[in-house]
């Protein structure tokens, strides 16, 4: 073997070797991430088990834990303590905390509009939202479905005097429902998911009450992250939020694939067909009110400032909130894909 012959091979060795050194740390170097759910997995989900199936994730430098919640304000709180990186839950609950100290600021907005509802058995002879006086719902403790609704009451011209609310898990909630505990005739719930479970657990189609038609106008579902984080690795919140993106177009292009992700990780129940039909039903919801009205351009994630303002005005005027804080204070946009 020539001098030349042999210094090539002896080179491209080294070269391989530090080809693969340099694959093997790069493999190595990404950001563990913990998103943290605000209940346990259902369709709304979905796109998120396709970014982390797509390899979304992977390929933005984030291997990604997602964990199931409980409720809204626990979801956040865990992303305030540092339990968790990010959240996904309702944004008047990152409101209500970060109004109250906690370092939270939502980095992008998912479902822009919101869907929460006063959802009632058709048995329990409430035909209006008047019906409901003297009546028992159920609802869960840290739902962000709790902060508009005494709102909701006064602008159909009850009080929170009028209604009784009980609060059980959210595991037992649809059961709790369709067994009517204590008297209860309803619960308070997201249009996105519990019709579906109801209907899918042997329930009729319930009557529904959205707050929407009673002059709560909000922004629905954030991603939330720590302040420290947006400070000190903005990189990481915005690769986290690219690959969050990318996926909700995916699953905006094609849902079914979604579901079918969603029933590889979650498995169960969850991976037959009728609960990918109950979790179709769902991701359906979320994916139409991606866009609130105010979002001209329909830019996927954006914070709208109109929304926002709007949203904290109402919580200021009927809920207590009390900050001196502008709206700006709780978003930011300077993640978002360019």
């Amino acid at each position: 073997m020539t001098g030349l012959k042999l210094w090539t091979k002896r080179t491209a060795a080294v070269v391989l070797a530090a080809a693969a050194i340099t694959g093997a740390t790069a493999a190595s170097a990404n950001d563990a991430v913990r998103l943290r759910l605000n209940w346990m997995w259902y369709g709304s989900h979905a796109a998120f088990a396709l970014g982390k199936d797509k390899g979304y994730f992977k390929d933005a430098g984030i291997d990604l834990d997602i964990r199931s919640g409980n409720g809204s304000g626990s979801a956040h709180r865990l992303v305030a303590n540092g339990d968790s990186t990010f959240s996904y839950g309702s944004c008047a609950g990152l409101v209500n905390l970060a109004a109250k100290g906690a370092p939270l600021v939502s980095v992008a907005v998912i479902d822009a509009m919101g869907t929460e509802a006063i959802i009632v058995r058709p048995d329990a002879g409430v035909a209006k939202i008047g019906d409901l006086k003297g009546k028992k719902l159920l609802t869960t403790a840290n739902a962000g479905v709790n902060t508009f609704f005494p709102l909701v009451l006064k602008n159909a011209g009850l009080t929170e005097a009028d209604v009784a609310v009980t609060n059980v898990p959210d595991g037992a909630l649809v059961s709790s429902y369709l067994q009517g505990a204590g008297g209860t005739v309803g619960l308070l719930g997201g249009l996105d998911d519990k019709p579906a479970e109801i209907m899918a657990n042997g329930g009729a189609a319930p009557v529904t009450f959205a707050y929407s038609d009673f002059g709560v106008n909000q922004v629905g579902y954030c991603i939330a992250a720590s302040k420290k984080l947006v400070a000190d690795n903005p990189d990481l919140v915005r690769r986290f939020v690219g690959a969050t993106i990318k996926s909700y177009k995916a699953a905006e292009a094609n849902p079914q694939a979604a579901i079918d992700a969603l029933g590889d990780i979650v498995g169960g129940t969850m991976n037959e067909e009728a609960g990918k039909k109950q979790a179709l039903a769902v991701q359906k919801v979320t994916l139409d009110v991606l866009y609130s009205k105010a979002n001209k351009d329909k830019v996927l994630g954006l914070n709208v400032p109109e929304d926002w303002t709007s949203m904290i005005q109402l919580m200021k005027t009927y809920n207590g909130l009390e900050t001196n804080e502008p709206a700006t204070a709780f978003y930011t946009n300077d993640f978002l894909p360019k």
